[in-house]
């Protein structure tokens, strides 16, 4: 059981890290106590700012004599809550973002050294001045950290080609509940002492240990990309299109991903200077993307089998993008259908998985359960069909007042959804984590057998249970 800080912890706090690492004003601390999509609204006696993982521990060693919670946070950019205290007062708040250093970037190993708080899009700047490319990047990439990005276990557009964070990270380094730093930088291709407690960081949300640094894999920055966009009848031609090049196009063939007529449509209406790429509308459409060395050969392999596509009637209709600009007006449709969505009026958003082969299943059947139990709900779907992950927006019935329908269903409706995603052998969070938005329904849902094995792990490396309370298994 945890305590809330005496006057003596916090004097000792502020003596550590002085006034740049320190406060208690209320002001400074205020952004940071509300989650990304301000669902969540917390409170903190204090905000830590530790510049070195030295510091990092210091700070773990005196809260856990204290027994007083720590609750992590990089860019506040999740989506889930999960590194937001709650509202009793007691959690100290501890920002990864003075830990804003890239450390080594070895460019004939292809591995860099960055600490938690570097911002993505900076990371992609430095791997890219020296000719290297970190291949994960998602919309937020202006705020998120490589510290939450290892802790929820980041996806983005990319994984098809390359996986999640868990696949580009080599190494970590990491401060543990009692105060000592793991230190497991070094990017070991054979490392067999047991369990991989690189992989065990990755994805827990900061409630085993506080991620300090990551040995990041890279690769050779892309001479060329082609992007097309192609218009579809159905979700199932969109996964016999992935088939079809990912077998013709191998590691070239970087993202897949898709979108009904509906989500093009908002993106037209609520988006200011974006305009359809096709001359006539499809159900469905795929934003298709290759990466490699020879523009001319990229653009004639994906000319060469789209057009094959189109003879044997699998798409209706494709673009491809002449240039970079025109590839980023088709990938700024694609990153705007979130923003547009909410234009359009509240929605509940699910980020979930299933199998790549029965996502079209998916997308067919889960909005006919849904209007079932729930007469006048809409479902849309988009997402990366070549990951089988699936943004699953649910709309509630036409009317005056649909904030306050899913103030009262929404619970119920997602939990449908859940539980069919789970009866299909899927995942109810693909690449945003579990948080404290999602962990009463994993409670309740998920395998007992994993389950368990979560809880063990979490009591037996933080029994004082100080590191991000009441997210992911509570």
């Amino acid at each position: 059981m945890t305590r809330p800080p005496s006057a003596s912890l916090l004097g000792d706090l502020a003596s550590l890290l002085g006034p740049k690492g320190f406060t208690t004003d209320a002001a400074t601390i205020a952004p940071w106590l509300t989650d990304w999509r301000g669902k969540y609204q917390g409170a903190a006696p204090a905000l830590l700012s530790p510049a070195t993982t030295a510091e990092v521990a210091a700070i773990v060693r005196l809260c856990a004599e204290a027994q007083v919670a720590i609750v992590p946070q990089g860019g506040n950019s999740g989506m889930v809550g999960g590194a937001t205290p709650d509202a009793s007062g007691h959690q100290l708040l501890l920002s990864t973002r003075r830990l804003n250093r890239i450390r080594t970037l070895d460019v004939d190993a292809r591995i860099a050294v960055a600490e938690a708080g570097v911002i993505l899009s900076h990371f992609h700047d430095a791997a890219l001045a020296d000719g290297l490319r970190f291949p994960l990047t998602l919309g937020g990439k202006g705020s998120a950290t490589i510290g939450g990005l290892v802790s929820t276990n980041a996806g983005g557009t990319q994984v098809l080609r390359h996986g999640t964070m868990r696949a580009l990270v080599a190494g970590i380094e990491a401060v543990l509940p009692d105060g000592s730093v793991l230190d497991g930088l070094a990017p070991l291709k054979k490392d067999n002492r047991g369990y991989d407690l690189r992989h065990l960081f990755c994805g827990a949300e900061g409630t085993l240990g506080i991620v300090t640094a990551a040995s990041l894999r890279l690769v050779p920055a892309n001479a060329a990309r082609q992007t097309a966009w192609v218009g579809l009848a159905t979700p199932e031609a969109a996964l016999h299109l992935l088939r079809r090049l990912d077998a013709a196009l191998g590691r070239e063939l970087e993202g897949f991903e898709i979108l009904p007529h509906s989500c093009l449509d908002a993106v037209l209406r609520h988006i200011p200077q974006t305009r359809s790429p096709l001359a006539r509308s499809s159900p469905w459409y795929a934003l298709v993307e290759l990466a490699g060395d020879d523009n001319a050969a990229l653009n004639a392999a994906i000319e060469a089998e789209l057009t094959a596509a189109l003879a044997a009637g699998l798409v209706d209709d494709a673009a491809i993008a002449k240039n970079d600009s025109e590839s980023e007006d088709f990938w700024r449709i694609r990153d705007s259908i979130s923003e547009a969505e909410r234009a359009e009026g509240p929605a509940l958003q699910h980020d979930i998985s299933v199998p790549v082969e029965r996502m079209p299943a998916f997308i067919a059947e889960n909005p006919q359960r849904l209007a079932a139990a729930f007469p006048g709900v809409r479902a849309l779907s988009f997402g990366h069909l070549g990951d089988g992950n699936i943004h699953h927006h649910v709309q509630p019935p036409a009317g005056p007042d649909g904030a306050a329908w899913l103030a009262e269903h929404g619970a119920a409706v997602s939990r449908l959804v859940y539980a069919h995603v789970l009866e299909w052998g899927g995942s109810i969070s693909a690449e945003h984590g579990i948080g404290q938005m999602k962990r009463d329904v994993m409670a309740e849902l998920d395998s007992p057998a994993r389950l368990a094995a979560l809880r063990a792990i979490k009591a037996g490396m933080d029994p004082a249970g100080i590191f991000n309370p009441g997210k992911l298994i509570g």
